[in-house]
Formats: structure tokens, sequence, C-alpha cells
């Protein structure tokens, strides 16, 4: 039957019972009689929920069902149940439409995480993050130099990385679960890309940091120093800023955090946990973010977006190795059948270029 996916859709969209039977032109209590079972809808009726929800008839027959476990948010104090309930509903689509596509290969071509070797069982002090950070590096091979794309780091690891676009009004600040045994990290697809950089390495600090941390240290801060180690190194700070500082240009952040992907003000902060800057230097510059609204909103060009391409491109690879037909591809990407034909066969960018 169909009621918990069409509970589930219903909340991803953020609309009521009587809401949605508004828009498919039925009562508020035939929707819930549908969401308890106790009525099937007509076609005619479940292609309106289907368009009114902005999936396709196919989900609510969806074989494959996955749940979340151990779901951690980082989410603001005032960040209701149902907004909650919204984005756990959109991730919880990804999460099957991967699945499934997973059970479609006689071995899918993902490799699951093992983790990170040669970490410190017990960690009693937040410095001894930066050696956690450079272990992560130097185990996988990534070097000292800027990351260009978090996401794809963190993919070719086993980590699955969901992009959501409900983001309910900034009140979310990540997701991290697992899913089928399968680490999962989601951010938001609304963000600018420091933040989504910064959250993706948080996260993962999540993953990594567990059960490591002695009981006086708070892991929400051991992350964040986790984070701002993995993406700008303690050595590259130095190189690049210098090995101690009396006076920095606020434009020197401004290129810290393009070349590096960390926000001026967690550029600022790594520079005084690194004591590359006073305390008071750092008060002073604070003081001067605050005065010009920076801490809301930084000045300048903003870190591009990140996202993540690996489900299409696994898609598009099932499709060219004969493990799934054009209507299942489609389908797992949520695409009309037509519109998913014209970019196979890229003619959306053939009309593009006749114009």
């Amino acid at each position: 039957m169909i009621g918990d996916r069409l509970k589930r859709a219903r909340a991803a969209a953020g609309l009521s019972m009587k809401a949605l039977g508004a828009q498919v032109g039925v009562s508020a209590n035939m929707i819930k009689k549908y969401e308890h079972d106790d009525s099937m809808p007509t076609s005619p009726v479940l292609i309106r929920l289907a368009r009114a929800l902005g999936v396709r008839s196919e989900y609510f027959f969806r074989p494959v069902r996955v749940s979340l476990n151990r779901v951690e948010y980082r989410k603001r104090a005032s960040t209701t149940k149902a907004e909650l309930k919204r984005i756990e509903a959109d991730v919880l689509d990804q999460a099957e439409r991967w699945q499934e596509l997973a059970d479609l290969w006689p071995e899918f071509p993902v490799a699951g995480f093992s983790g990170v070797e040669g970490l410190p069982e017990r960690i009693t002090d937040y410095a001894e993050l930066e050696s956690v950070a450079n272990q992560v590096r130097r185990s996988w091979k990534l070097g000292l130099n800027p990351l260009p794309e978090v996401i794809d780091v963190l993919e070719s690891k086993g980590i699955l990385v969901i992009t959501t676009d409900v983001d309910v009004a900034g009140k979310f600040d990540g997701l991290q679960a697992t899913v089928a045994g399968q680490p999962l990290i989601v951010v938001s697809n609304q963000w600018h890309g420091d933040r989504q950089r910064f959250t993706l390495a948080h996260e993962f600090g999540h993953l990594l940091l567990e059960g490591r941390l002695s009981s006086d240290l708070d892991e929400e801060k051991a992350c964040n120093y986790f984070a701002s180690a993995f993406l700008l190194p303690a050595e590259s700070a130095r190189e690049q800023i210098g090995e101690s500082r009396h006076s920095i240009e606020v434009r020197e952040l401004y290129m810290l955090k393009h070349e590096y992907g960390l926000s001026m003000q967690a550029c600022l902060y790594r520079l005084k946990v690194l004591k590359i800057i006073s305390d008071n230097l750092f008060d002073k510059l604070i003081k001067r973010f605050s005065a010009a609204g920076w801490r809301k909103q930084e000045p300048g060009d903003q870190v591009p977006q990140e996202s993540t391409i690996l489900f299409q491109q696994l898609v598009y690879r099932a499709l060219a190795e004969g493990i799934v037909g054009e209507s299942k591809a489609a389908e797992l990407l949520k695409l009309p059948l037509m519109q998913f034909h014209q970019m196979r066969k890229l003619e959306a960018f053939d009309a593009v270029a006749d114009q």
C-alpha cells in the first residue's frame, strides 16, 4: 500500500492534508484515509498526487525501503519537528534510490567506508586533532594543497553524500547517519560553498572521532577543530600567512578563503588557534567584521557550491552496461522519460547551439 510513502512525500513537500487535498481535488479526510491505507486512490488521483508532490507515480510503489540509523542532526534550537521531517523525507527518498540502484548491480562499483589507518585510540587534548587531520591527509594521499572538492574526496572513500534543497530557512546545520551500513552526510544545496565544505568536514569529524574523545572534551568543538585543520593544514597556513603576524589585511583572509574554501571568519579563527595571530588581534578583527556586517554575510564573491554527480554517473553507467533500461534510469533520476531521453542524447545542448 502507498500510505507511508504518501505521508513521507507530503512531509517533504511541507503540505498539510488540507493543502494537498485542495491541490488534488479531494478532502483532507480522504488524504488521511490514503495515508492510513484505509483507501486506495484511483489512477487519476494518484497522478495528481504525484504531480502535486513532485514525484513520479512509480515512487508510491518503489520496492526498496531503507531507514536512517544513528541519525545525528546539527540544527538550531528553533527547528521544529515538522521541518526535520521535511529534511528526513527528502533524504530517505534519495537514499532509497541509491539503494535501489545498488541492488540492481551484480557488483556495485562503490567501495564501502573502511576508516582511516593510524588514528589514535584516545584523544585527550584538542591540539591532538592537528595530527588526526594530518593523518587523514597522509593516509588518503591528499597532500597539503587545498581540496578542490570535499564531496569528491568523501565519496571516493565510501561516504555517501546527499545534498538537499530543504533548508528550512537556514535552521539546519547538517546531518550524519548510516543507511544500509554506509555512512551518510547531508548538506544543503542552498548554502555557499564554504559552509558546505566546513559542514562536510565537521560531520566527517563526528564519524572519525566517535569513541575516541576523552569525556572532558566537547565533541562539537573537537569536530570544528578537526574540520578547520583538515581543510587548512597548519603547515599550509604558516606557508601562506607566516609564522607570526602583528597585523593582517582582510584581503589576505579573502584570498585564503577562496584558495582553501573556508570562510574568512573560520580562517581568522584558525590563525588564532595556530598562534599566528594574537587573541587581541583576533578580537580586534572580529569587532571589525561585526561592525561591517560581515559575520552574517562576508564581502565579495562567495565560494562556489559543491554538488554530487556520482549517483547520476552510476545511473548512466548502468544504462550503458545494460543493467537498467531508459525508463528505469529516468525513474531513478526523477525525470520525465522524454526529458531524460533528450538529456541522454545531449539534444538540449544541440538546441542551444542552434540558437
